[in-house]
Order: structure tokens, then sequence, then C-alpha cells
């Protein structure tokens, strides 16, 4: 189990990676991680504090709540109660969920906003075949009566397109989270390029889409850490 220590590192790297990447939404919108608590206690996480730009997170300015909103590292930062609702919901729901993204890129809004979603039909969306998710609207995310729906939506995907809102991925750490929501990502924007071009899109076949999953997902852990760490050099903010 990793110690808090290098989950605040990896969390608030994440968050410039998501900067630099341009997936940042002014002061708002959310990468949380659980961090190693009590059996007996109920689970507490990791949460940028509400006021500062993506960044301007540091290792040190995180926040650790629990599933109820309390700060439980004797910080005096505030949380964003749209965070707290979704974020707290599906840590408290999902055990494998510990890292939870949630964004408001163009190209996840724009897909999130279309009546049919992400179609499996690029290199990227295939990958996701059976594991997106969707959750209507219900104005902006304060109310607490919301989280029995939004966890009942995702289900056990980990996949979960917000309609008219934006994107959300889980995930057991974060890099695995940060590859599945770079892999959303790319399904996205390319699904609106091609809806831009002349002609008809190809479908691709029922029974290649059943495959293409059970690849991805025996790369495994290891790569997403490859993946994770490189794309932390090239924006230089890991050696």
């Amino acid at each position: 189990m990793e110690t808090e220590a290098n989950l605040r590192t990896d969390l608030a790297n994440c968050y410039r990676l998501f900067d630099w990447l341009g997936w940042s939404e002014l002061i708002f919108n959310h990468i949380t991680t659980r961090v190693p608590a009590p059996a007996e206690e109920k689970p507490q996480y990791l949460i940028n504090p509400f006021g500062l730009h993506y960044s301007e997170v540091t290792p040190h300015n995180l926040v650790r709540i629990d599933v109820d909103g309390n700060i439980r590292d004797g910080s005096t930062a505030r949380v964003n109660k749209a965070g707290f609702i979704i974020h707290s919901a599906i840590h408290a729901a999902r055990d494998d969920a510990h890292c939870i993204m949630h964004v408001h890129t163009t190209a996840g809004c724009a897909i999130s906003c279309k009546e049919e979603g992400l179609r499996h039909d690029n290199f990227y969306s295939a990958m996701l075949y059976g594991d997106v998710a969707y959750h209507d609207y219900e104005g902006v995310t304060t109310n607490e009566d919301e989280q029995p729906r939004l966890v009942a939506s995702l289900g056990k995907k980990n996949h979960l397109i917000l309609r008219n809102h934006g994107l959300l991925v889980v995930g057991p750490d974060i890099p695995t989270a940060f590859n599945r929501l770079w892999t959303l990502q790319r399904g996205c924007e390319i699904q609106l390029a091609s809806d831009g071009g002349r002609g008809s899109n190809r479908e691709i076949p029922a029974e290649i889409l059943k495959t293409v999953p059970e690849t991805r997902v025996a790369s495994g852990s290891e790569i997403h850490r490859l993946i994770f760490d490189a794309m932390l050099r090239r924006a230089g903010i890991a050696g």
C-alpha cells in the first residue's frame, strides 16, 4: 500500500499534468485519491483546496477529508461542495475506486451533450466498449440526494459520461485512472473530428469490439505507471 506522502506527490503532480494538458477549468473540478485510514473509520481521500488553480496544487496544500466532508489533516482550506458530493459518493460506494477524476474538457462536454453519447467506432472509444455509463443532468451537483442516483448510474463501470456536463473516471490508482481518462478524452476528440468530415462513419463489428477491452486490460498497471511517469517528464513535472 502506498504511503500518504507518496500519494500526495503523485496527486499534486497529476493536477499540474492536467493543467499542462489543458484539462483545468478555472478553480473548479477535482482529482481525488483515497489514503490509508484505520479499518474502523470511514474512507478518507485527498482533494484540492477550493480557490487554487491546478497549477498551484502541491503535496502540502492538498486536503484530506472523509466521505462526510470532515477535514482530517488540520487544514484550514475550503473544499468545493460540488466536488465533495460527487467524489465522496463514489469513494464510499466503490472499494476499488481509489482514484476519481472529473473534467469539463471541450471534447468531453460536447459528447456529453449529444443524444447518442460516445460511439465505439474509433481506435480509442473501442477500448471502452461495455465500460461507459451515463448519468442524466440534474443541475450543478450540490445536492446530497443526487448521490445514490450518481452511484447507481456508474454501477460497476469505470467511465461515466455526465450528460450535458462532462467526463468522470475511476481507477485503482492514479496512473490507471489517468490512462482511462486520456483514452476517454481521445475517443471524444476523434468522434468530434470524424463527424466533421464528409461521408458516413464506419462501424466496428460487435464481435471485434468485444475483444478490444480484453486486450487493453491485459496491459496491466505497470504500463499505466510507465505512461503516467513519461507524461510527467514530458510536462517537465518529474525527473
